[in-house]
């Protein structure tokens, strides 16, 4: 598509714009599913401690290796967003960007991409974190509908939202530095302290997100369908009240007592006899 020219809304589409549509979303997948391949290929060959996992750790790891990825991706997205003036800050109900649409698709096929993956790892290990479901679900909903169904609505508060995937890249370093035996290393503390405070920092922009929703009520009931406002509110309410102070509790606590939270075990790095840090995993 030629970068200066605007995406046709869909609601006056031939079925080859939908179908198009649908095509860049796949690709976006694609993507996201490429780098969780070559993150488990790069940690195969560089890491001894990565070969030592259980493949439920190791689905793990990639998971969010690949998440941290989108994580930067939508922290430089997000501060643009807000930092940079143009029409698609000027105009916060209706302004949209080349780039923002690009956010959008991407953000649609990354979270399509979230909850496969997510899911695939509940029924094959048996797990499930409710928190995160929900979080996925209402994600996936809300970045379907801007794709399809709200040609008309800026862009702006859903590009501003992609700040709340600020943490994942802490979360990544923290649970892979507690595998590589560095739980209770200065770096892993140092870290730890940021990503809680990114916690906060959504907290902060969940707060935003509302004052600018509840400042311009009317023109968000004019430009954005019915369907995509109930998503949006009943998610960004359930996020507000539940799932950040409930995560950023979580956290905090993980500070005091380093675990592998996602396992529930306790972590005991030990060292071989060979030098190299190896884990014990204690139940």
């Amino acid at each position: 598509m030629d970068p200066g020219q605007k995406l046709p809304p869909s609601n006056s589409t031939s079925q080859a714009m939908l179908e198009f549509r649908f095509q860049l979303i796949g690709l976006c997948f694609g993507f996201y599913a490429s780098v969780l391949l070559f993150f488990h290929l790069l940690s195969s060959t560089l890491s001894h401690v990565y070969n030592t996992l259980q493949a439920k750790q190791k689905f793990y790891w990639n998971h969010l290796a690949t998440r941290s990825v989108f994580g930067i991706q939508s922290l430089v997205a997000g501060l643009t967003a807000l930092t940079w003036d143009s029409e698609f800050s000027r105009d916060i109900m209706r302004g949209q960007e080349n780039w923002s649409w690009s956010m959008i698709f991407t953000t649609a096929g990354y979270f399509l991409f979230e909850n496969v993956a997510f899911h695939t790892y509940n029924l094959v290990f048996r797990s499930f974190d409710l928190a995160l479901a929900i979080h996925h679900l209402y994600a996936l909903s809300v970045f379907f509908c801007l794709a399809f169904i709200s040609d008309s609505g800026g862009h702006y508060v859903p590009v501003v939202a992609l700040l709340l995937e600020m943490s994942t890249p802490f979360i990544c370093i923290s649970w892979m530095l507690q595998k590589v035996g560095w739980g209770k290393s200065q770096l892993w503390k140092a870290n730890q302290w940021v990503m809680i405070h990114t916690f906060h920092i959504r907290m902060v922009v969940t707060y935003y997100i509302w004052w600018v929703c509840l400042s311009h009520w009317a023109a968000v009931n004019n430009n954005y369908p019915l369907t995509l406002r109930l998503i949006f509110y009943i998610g960004l309410t359930l996020l507000t009240v539940i799932i950040n102070p409930f995560w950023t509790y979580k956290k905090t606590m993980q500070l005091f007592n380093s675990l592998a939270w996602n396992f529930d075990h306790k972590m005991e790095p030990f060292q071989h006899e060979s030098g190299k840090i190896h884990i014990h995993i204690s139940l």
